[in-house]
């Protein structure tokens, strides 16, 4: 069956902080592609909304300079890019002033058809006044939707705030808060590998599976980012992806794929989470801070020489963390994440490690059966692997051998794969709240993430350190080694999948 574009309802998508990087490098990009494939027209448009002074014909520009610059140049056309272009508006408005709101007011359409979406690319502090005007100047309507970019808090009582306040205007219906983990077509296919197979679910337990592995590694500094100072990796990272995949891969089967039966299960897994706090925080987390690399054709600075001349710096770009789920199905399968800046490579993965064959007919002389192992690659080059156990080819009797069956969505798919935006941008027009967070998702992964936090704060785990372009610290290898596991070690290989 091959892919199918299936075009949304005329819309009005309001962004707000239009400007940004990223409108720049992500929303308008997405937009532009799924423009492309026909998923929407003319007849929808785009207003930017920032305090940037800026006329439409320099917002256009702005629009055109990020499809040029982020866009493969095989999918722009000249006349289907000024098409595109078209679709945009701008409206130089300084949100936290009330006087400020009435040329959007103009801009917006009065027709039920048309399908009204205000993506808040703001600071969470803007969240407030932004839906208190919406809802003072009766831009709100029943079918409008409100999509909330992170960071929502940074601790549980944070985001409730926030929450709060946006529920004065919006209902939960109503609200998308996004996870663009949850958009990449690898996490997806998880659902599909999962629940549209016989093969998997019955093994998928604890008396099949030996251990779990969620790694997300970026190449790339911090930057000096005031933003990343302030959350470091465990708000940044763990309490929303990788958090998210843990529930995708530990959940029951839903009932079926709408939203909320897919979500009622990822809440019960985070409920599930046992608390990790006290001694346990020492043991079973890892926190670093990647250092500088000098050398004479390299020079790689700290995240503290980021930071600037006399800076000093307590937070982690690094964490690591031994997680456990306790309910029948997981009791005593660790859930080993990992995440950092400035590691050895990009890659994103999920790792199934099954358990060991209760015994083995083979002699040691002929090999050692390895346990097998599913491997889900999220980035780059998307795709799946089953590693099995199988002879050698040739003569000379039994030679065991462990290859993978290989799933490279790239050698088998001949559609561009759409980015993780380009989905979630489309869901919110469509009403379809799958891929998006529900508020007590929210807060159930901000009550298991504070304690650790808390503890961080009270020094009672040292920030280790590490050298840009490795793995992490020595303390993240013992973590898991101590337990006689070990990190999967495909991802020192450049050309795995």
């Amino acid at each position: 069956m091959s892919a199918r574009i299936i075009p949304v309802d005329p819309f009005d998508y309001v962004v707000f902080g239009a400007t940004g990087d990223l409108s720049q490098r992500k929303l308008i990009p997405a937009l532009y592609y799924r423009f492309y494939d026909g998923q929407f027209d003319t007849n929808s448009r785009i207003i930017g909304v920032s305090r940037s002074e800026m006329s439409d014909e320099e917002f256009q520009k702005f629009a055109r300079d990020a499809v040029n610059e982020f866009v493969d140049a095989d999918h722009i056309e000249p006349q289907m890019l000024d098409d595109f272009i078209g679709c945009f508006s701008y409206i130089a408005n300084d949100v936290t002033d009330r006087e400020g709101w009435s040329e959007l007011s103009a801009s917006l359409r009065d027709d039920p058809n048309v399908v009204r979406a205000f993506y808040l690319a703001v600071a969470p502090f803007l969240f407030a006044p932004i839906c208190d005007y919406l809802s003072s100047q009766n831009y709100w309507t029943p079918d409008a939707r409100v999509v909330l970019e992170k960071p929502l808090g940074h601790d549980l009582q944070s985001s409730v705030e926030i929450n709060d306040t946006v529920a004065e205007v919006f209902r939960e219906d109503q609200v998308y808060r996004i996870d663009h983990y949850l958009g990449k077509e690898t996490v997806q296919n998880l659902l599909a590998l999962r629940f549209a197979n016989a093969l998997f679910e019955p093994i998928w337990n604890s008396a099949h599976i030996d251990h779990i592995q969620i790694t997300a590694a970026e190449s790339v500094g911090a930057g000096g980012r005031s933003y990343y100072e302030k959350s470091g990796a465990l708000r940044d990272m763990v309490q929303n992806h990788l958090l998210q995949l843990l529930c995708l891969v530990a959940m029951e089967p839903p009932a079926s794929d709408e939203a909320n039966a897919l979500r009622d299960e990822k809440l019960k897994v985070l409920r599930a989470l046992k608390p990790i706090n006290g001694e346990a925080v020492h043991k079973q987390t890892v926190r670093g801070q990647y250092r500088g690399v000098s050398a004479e054709d390299t020079k790689v600075p700290s995240y503290v020489e980021e930071l600037g001349e006399g800076a000093t710096s307590n937070t982690e770009t690094f964490v690591a963390i031994k997680a456990e789920v306790e309910n029948w199905r997981w009791n005593g399968v660790p859930f080993y994440m990992r995440t950092g800046k400035r590691m050895a490579r990009r890659a994103s993965e999920i790792v199934i490690q099954f358990r060991e064959i209760p015994h083995s007919i083979f002699s040691r002389s002929e090999g050692v059966p390895t346990p097998n192992r599913l491997v889900i690659r999220l980035q780059p080059d998307e795709g799946v692997k089953l590693f099995l156990m199988i002879k050698d080819p040739g003569p000379g009797g039994m030679r065991l051998r462990q290859v993978p069956l290989n799933l490279s969505f790239a050698d088998t798919f001949t559609q561009r794969t759409p980015e993780a935006y380009e989905r979630l941008l489309m869901d919110v027009v469509r009403g379809n709240q799958t891929l998006f967070m529900r508020r007590d998702e929210l807060e159930a992964a901000w009550a298991w993430i504070d304690p650790i936090r808390e503890a961080w704060d009270n020094d009672a785990t040292p920030l280790h350190g590490y050298t840009s372009g490795t793995w992490g610290p020595t303390s993240s290898v013992a973590l898991i080694e101590r337990d006689g596991r070990t990190w999967h070690e495909e991802l020192d290989d450049p050309k795995a999948i």
